[in-house]
């Protein structure tokens, strides 16, 4: 590990929510009052249903995993469930941080220049979930090569485990902040891009 990320509390693997700084927008427009709030509009709406299905599909895969590795699952119904479901989550979750990057936070951080740091760290973010992607899907294949020979994988699957464990994690980090950064401001600028 990078000595700088070992010691950095803003680093994906070790802070708990963003700085307290970065909020006077979430303090104006609170998580809890979002639904509500007339001002919500389709793309911070869409913005929030896109996180959830993210959220939804890591959690199914995981719950599937953790179910083939205990047993419960036989390896042709695990395939059938995971492969298509892993390909969807990690295709799309690229292609959101894409749009995000280069239409989306240009937008924001002119709106609230203020919040330019948090809009970078997220950028940061997407680079450390993006290695997270390829080292998921190598273990992901990996999977489905041993499991291909034998339904007896347990090596590849415990390291595809740990390996999709580390992106789900570091995504749902990464989500939450998202939107506590993202949301707040869309209500208070308006959608700023389309």
């Amino acid at each position: 590990m990078d000595p700088d990320r070992a010691t950095d509390p803003l680093d994906l693997d070790r802070r708990t929510g963003l700085p307290a700084e970065w909020f006077a927008l979430l303090r104006r427009h609170p998580r809890a009052d979002w639904q509500g709030n007339a001002r919500l509009g389709m793309t911070a709406r869409f913005w929030l249903d896109r996180h959830a299905a993210f959220r939804g599909l890591g959690d199914a895969l995981d719950q599937t995993t953790q179910r083939f590795l205990g047993g419960g699952l036989p390896p042709e119904d695990f395939q059938a469930f995971f492969a298509p479901r892993l390909q969807v989550l990690l295709g799309e979750l690229n292609g959101h941080h894409q749009v995000e990057d280069h239409h989306y936070f240009p937008a924001f951080r002119q709106a609230e220049p203020a919040l330019a740091p948090g809009f970078d760290l997220l950028d940061r973010d997407h680079q450390a979930l993006h290695a997270d992607l390829y080292a998921t899907a190598d273990a992901a294949n990996a999977l489905l090569q041993a499991l291909a020979r034998t339904p007896d994988a347990e090596g590849p699957a415990a390291a595809y485990a740990e390996t999709s464990a580390r992106l789900l994690t570091r995504m749902r980090r990464h989500l939450d902040d998202e939107e506590d950064l993202v949301i707040p401001l869309m209500i208070e600028h308006g959608e700023l891009v389309g």
